[in-house]
């Protein structure tokens, strides 16, 4: 049987937990109206891809760096509407994109293995990736549980959660840099291309049917886990991109919770 290749569990669990990852984080994401800001995040990452590529440190760490100041640096740019926000999204993104394409092709040999960080490899996951997913999965848990009430009312309604001595924006913060290390563990097997549905379609998709906010978590993860599993099937089955396969999966779910809420409404 499949599952009882070394490779293949490796990949599952991995697939799995990114799924799950994306999904806590991305229902604050959606909450948050911070869908594009993740986008840019993942995709303005490429710029320390291609730096690490070229001067020889490791591409996952210049990918974390990249998406943890691009993250930040939106919140600077549009905090005191010195810049407006979309506009400071695309000016990281493309600023990202940029420099990870240019550095890219400036790196001796070509980076040969560029697509993998664009479109994802879950085959090839290691251990310890496996092992960074996890705790981090942990940690946002945890954090989730103890402050689940204060991070909703901050997210929906920001300046009540403030006036009652909320720190909305460091719940902010921790969240850019929980979506800076979703990118930076879930890039190589996911790819960045695709990161950002994997964040936003489990929460896009759960808002259609739940009713209440634990709705809304429970939905999510059943969505994020159902699409890993569904995703990775079909990876294997006709040797593409797991991440799309995924995402692919995540949309059909969309569209069908999407078209029951319209026929409930």
């Amino acid at each position: 049987m499949l599952i009882t290749y070394t490779f293949f569990q490796h990949a599952l669990l991995g697939s799995l937990l990114a799924c799950l990852l994306c999904a806590m984080v991305g229902t604050y994401v959606v909450t948050r109206r911070m869908v594009i800001m993740g986008g840019g995040m993942a995709h303005a990452s490429l710029g320390g891809v291609g730096l690490g590529a070229y001067f020889g440190f490791s591409p996952l760490v210049g990918a974390a760096v990249f998406a943890l100041l691009s993250g930040l640096g939106i919140g600077a740019l549009s905090s005191k509407k010195r810049v407006r926000e979309d506009s400071a999204i695309a000016l990281l993104w493309t600023l990202g994109m940029s420099i990870g394409i240019l550095f890219s092709y400036l790196t001796p040999g070509f980076m040969t293995d560029l697509p993998a960080y664009l479109f994802g490899d879950v085959l090839s996951i290691t251990p310890a990736e496996i092992g960074g997913l996890a705790l981090v999965l942990l940690a946002v848990l945890a954090f989730w549980c103890l402050y689940a009430n204060r991070l909703t009312l901050s997210a929906v309604y920001p300046q009540l959660a403030s006036s009652r001595g909320i720190p909305v924006d460091l719940s902010q913060t921790f969240f850019t840099v929980a979506i800076a290390v979703v990118v930076t563990l879930s890039i190589s097997s996911m790819g960045l291309l695709i990161l950002n549905s994997l964040l936003v379609l489990p929460g896009a998709a759960s808002r259609n049917l739940a009713r209440n906010q634990k709705q809304y978590h429970l939905y999510s993860v059943l969505f994020a886990l159902f699409s890993g599993i569904a995703g990775l099937c079909v990876s294997y089955s006709f040797g593409c991109s797991a991440g799309a396969a995924i995402s692919l999966i995540l949309t059909v779910i969309f569209a069908v919770t999407y078209a029951f809420r319209g026929r409930s409404a």
